[in-house]
């Protein structure tokens, strides 16, 4: 498959890459890093970042200008993307040929051609092993390796959950020694303001746990304007409390506009089937959902407690 993919890449003068809305560092880090290594190794090709720019994740790459135009005739690779209602420009349908590329669990079986390995730590370890079918004729780019270690250390907590394994190492300590500034790096990655700072205080103070060891926040609109945090912001504190004894699993309910945002998040209760049962999906132990009102988040609530009361450790 990885051969395949390579081969597509050759075959065709314009690509344009994808990745899902909301982006993370992984997403960005294997859109913009796949894009940094297909104009290394083949520099006559054109190669485009779709999607809306995301200005917490400028210092990793900014997003391209595109014109639709330019979609008929070129190869479309969606990176790090489990259904195509996450797809971010959904112009991805205009193109030639649809290949993706994803580390989560195949729901959506979308695409010309599908590359989808769940035992990687993340999509940018993909794009090293795409690349490391080439052995020593592909050049990865400082750039390239700057891009790629970020999603691998931000879909690996800084290498300490449990997707981290000896291959994510392997591919780590060779883009390591690449000339970028990993302090830099973690700086700009991990950088907080004071309102998101206070906000994560009243996160600690106010914290449910519950008897089943499921953890549950609520954010409300009301809560998000005291602490002047948006909902995108908020995401960055999900991990707050994710080493307090005893948890199992936890979930933050962030409301927007339109809709109850459901981060969820474990230590052991495999919780990706939960959330794609309320629209959602994502990895066993880190998923994402919503709902429309309050009442779906009680009866979310009863199921993930029945979820962390039947698991033992």
């Amino acid at each position: 498959m990885k051969l395949e993919i390579i081969k597509k890449i050759r075959e065709h003068d314009t690509i344009i890459i994808h990745r899902h809305v909301r982006p993370d560092p992984d997403a960005i880090g294997s859109q913009a890093g796949l894009k940094e290594l297909i104009k290394t190794n083949y520099p006559n090709k054109t190669v485009y970042l779709a999607g809306e720019q995301e200005e917490s994740l400028a210092f990793l790459q900014e997003m391209d200008t595109i014109d639709d135009s330019v979609f008929h005739q070129a190869l479309i690779i969606v990176c790090d993307t489990a259904n195509t209602e996450r797809i971010d420009d959904d112009r991805y349908k205009n193109g030639a040929f649809l290949i993706k590329i994803d580390h989560h669990p195949n729901v959506d079986e979308y695409g010309d051609m599908a590359w989808v390995d769940t035992n990687a730590s993340s999509t940018c370890e993909m794009i090293c092993d795409l690349f490391s079918e080439e052995g020593d004729v592909i050049q990865f780019s400082d750039e390239a390796s700057r891009l790629l270690y970020a999603g691998i250390v931000g879909d690996t907590g800084r290498f300490k959950f449990s997707n981290t394994t000896k291959k994510t190492f392997y591919h780590a300590s060779r883009l390591i020694n690449a000339n970028f500034d990993p302090t830099d790096l973690y700086d700009a990655m991990y950088e907080t303001s004071l309102p998101l700072l206070r906000l994560k205080g009243y996160v600690l103070s106010e914290v449910e746990i519950r008897e089943s060891g499921a953890g549950v926040v609520y954010l409300t609109k009301d809560i998000l304007e005291k602490f002047n945090v948006d909902s995108k912001e908020a995401a960055g504190i999900v991990n707050a409390f994710s080493t307090l004894k005893g948890i199992k699993s936890w979930v933050f309910f962030v409301e927007e506009p339109d809709v109850i945002r459901v981060r969820l998040r474990s230590k052991g209760p495999e919780i990706h089937k939960l959330a794609e049962k309320y629209n959602g999906g994502g990895h066993p132990m880190a998923s994402g959902a919503s709902v429309t009102t309050w009442d779906e988040t009680k009866e979310f609530l009863v199921e993930l407690d029945q979820l962390c009361a039947n698991y033992n450790n």
